[in-house]
Protein backbone atom coordinates (compact mmCIF):
# COMPACT_ATOMS: atom_id res chain seq x y z
CA UNK A 1 0.00 0.00 0.00
CA UNK A 2 2.95 2.44 0.21
CA UNK A 3 3.58 2.33 -3.32
CA UNK A 4 -0.48 3.05 -3.61
CA UNK A 5 -0.24 6.14 -1.02
CA UNK A 6 2.82 7.28 -3.41
CA UNK A 7 1.27 7.53 -6.63
CA UNK A 8 -1.93 9.45 -4.99
CA UNK A 9 0.09 11.56 -3.39
CA UNK A 10 2.04 12.53 -7.27
CA UNK A 11 -1.40 12.13 -8.34
CA UNK A 12 -2.47 15.23 -6.04
CA UNK A 13 0.39 17.18 -7.05
CA UNK A 14 -0.08 16.66 -10.65
CA UNK A 15 -3.61 17.62 -10.46
CA UNK A 16 -2.51 20.84 -8.01
CA UNK A 17 0.14 21.67 -10.98
CA UNK A 18 -1.66 21.15 -13.80
CA UNK A 19 -4.91 23.16 -11.90
CA UNK A 20 -2.68 26.35 -11.70
CA UNK A 21 -0.24 25.94 -14.84
CA UNK A 22 0.54 29.32 -17.13
CA UNK A 23 3.18 28.10 -18.53
CA UNK A 24 4.67 24.99 -20.95
CA UNK A 25 7.42 24.22 -18.58
CA UNK A 26 4.50 23.96 -15.84
CA UNK A 27 2.43 21.96 -17.60
CA UNK A 28 5.18 19.35 -18.49
CA UNK A 29 6.22 19.28 -14.78
CA UNK A 30 2.06 18.44 -14.58
CA UNK A 31 2.11 16.09 -17.11
CA UNK A 32 5.54 14.11 -15.95
CA UNK A 33 4.04 14.01 -12.43
CA UNK A 34 1.12 12.49 -13.64
CA UNK A 35 3.22 10.02 -15.47
CA UNK A 36 5.26 9.47 -12.58
CA UNK A 37 1.54 8.88 -10.91
CA UNK A 38 1.26 6.02 -13.49
CA UNK A 39 4.41 4.45 -13.00
CA UNK A 40 3.85 3.88 -9.63
CA UNK A 41 0.06 2.87 -9.61
CA UNK A 42 -0.58 1.05 -12.78
CA UNK A 43 0.03 -2.00 -12.33
CA UNK A 44 -0.62 -2.36 -8.68
CA UNK A 45 -4.04 -2.83 -8.35
CA UNK A 46 -3.76 -5.73 -10.83
CA UNK A 47 -1.04 -7.16 -8.97
CA UNK A 48 -3.56 -7.03 -5.79
CA UNK A 49 -6.21 -8.57 -7.83
CA UNK A 50 -3.94 -11.61 -8.69
CA UNK A 51 -2.27 -11.78 -5.33
CA UNK A 52 -5.76 -12.01 -3.53
CA UNK A 53 -7.75 -14.21 -5.10
CA UNK A 54 -7.98 -17.95 -4.95
CA UNK A 55 -6.17 -19.78 -8.82
CA UNK A 56 -9.61 -20.85 -9.69
CA UNK A 57 -11.16 -17.43 -9.37
CA UNK A 58 -8.58 -15.57 -11.43
CA UNK A 59 -10.32 -15.22 -14.39
CA UNK A 60 -13.72 -13.65 -12.70
CA UNK A 61 -11.44 -11.42 -10.30
CA UNK A 62 -9.78 -9.69 -13.12
CA UNK A 63 -13.04 -9.47 -15.51
CA UNK A 64 -15.08 -7.97 -12.26
CA UNK A 65 -12.20 -5.54 -12.13
CA UNK A 66 -12.22 -4.42 -15.44
CA UNK A 67 -15.69 -3.89 -15.40
CA UNK A 68 -15.39 -2.03 -11.87
CA UNK A 69 -12.45 -0.12 -13.46
CA UNK A 70 -14.07 0.70 -16.62
CA UNK A 71 -17.32 1.84 -15.10
CA UNK A 72 -15.48 4.09 -13.29
CA UNK A 73 -13.49 5.51 -15.63
CA UNK A 74 -16.29 6.32 -17.98
CA UNK A 75 -18.25 8.06 -14.51
CA UNK A 76 -14.99 9.97 -13.41
CA UNK A 77 -14.44 10.92 -17.63
CA UNK A 78 -18.33 11.77 -17.40
CA UNK A 79 -17.89 14.12 -14.42
CA UNK A 80 -14.65 15.65 -15.06
CA UNK A 81 -16.04 16.51 -18.61
CA UNK A 82 -18.91 18.20 -16.82
CA UNK A 83 -16.94 20.40 -14.67
CA UNK A 84 -14.75 21.35 -17.11
CA UNK A 85 -17.44 22.65 -19.49
CA UNK A 86 -19.00 24.27 -16.20
CA UNK A 87 -16.37 25.41 -14.02
CA UNK A 88 -13.21 25.04 -16.54
CA UNK A 89 -10.17 23.32 -16.64
CA UNK A 90 -8.47 24.46 -13.48
CA UNK A 91 -11.69 23.45 -11.12
CA UNK A 92 -11.95 20.03 -12.80
CA UNK A 93 -7.77 19.20 -11.38
CA UNK A 94 -8.53 20.69 -8.01
CA UNK A 95 -11.62 18.47 -7.79
CA UNK A 96 -9.69 15.82 -9.20
CA UNK A 97 -6.93 16.29 -6.33
CA UNK A 98 -9.33 16.79 -3.49
CA UNK A 99 -11.00 13.37 -5.05
CA UNK A 100 -7.09 11.78 -4.72
CA UNK A 101 -6.76 13.23 -1.21
CA UNK A 102 -9.84 11.97 -0.09
CA UNK A 103 -8.83 8.15 -1.32
CA UNK A 104 -5.67 8.91 0.56
CA UNK A 105 -7.30 9.47 3.54
CA UNK A 106 -9.10 6.78 3.50
CA UNK A 107 -6.22 4.49 2.23
CA UNK A 108 -4.38 5.63 5.36
CA UNK A 109 -7.54 5.10 7.50
CA UNK A 110 -7.96 1.52 6.43
CA UNK A 111 -4.34 1.00 6.78
CA UNK A 112 -4.28 2.17 10.76
CA UNK A 113 -7.52 0.34 11.02
CA UNK A 114 -5.91 -3.03 9.97
CA UNK A 115 -2.96 -2.26 12.20
CA UNK A 116 -4.76 -1.87 15.27
CA UNK A 117 -6.66 -5.04 14.44
CA UNK A 118 -3.45 -6.76 14.14
CA UNK A 119 -1.66 -5.16 17.16
CA UNK A 120 -5.07 -6.03 19.32
CA UNK A 121 -4.69 -9.56 18.29
CA UNK A 122 -1.31 -9.94 19.39
CA UNK A 123 0.12 -10.57 15.84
Amino acid sequence: TSLLRVGLILLILSDLVLASAESVSMLILGVALWGLHMGFSQGLLAALVADTTPAELKGTAFGIFNLVSGVSMLLASGIAGLFWQTYGSAMTFYAGAVFSAIALILLIAQRSKSTHRLHDHGQ
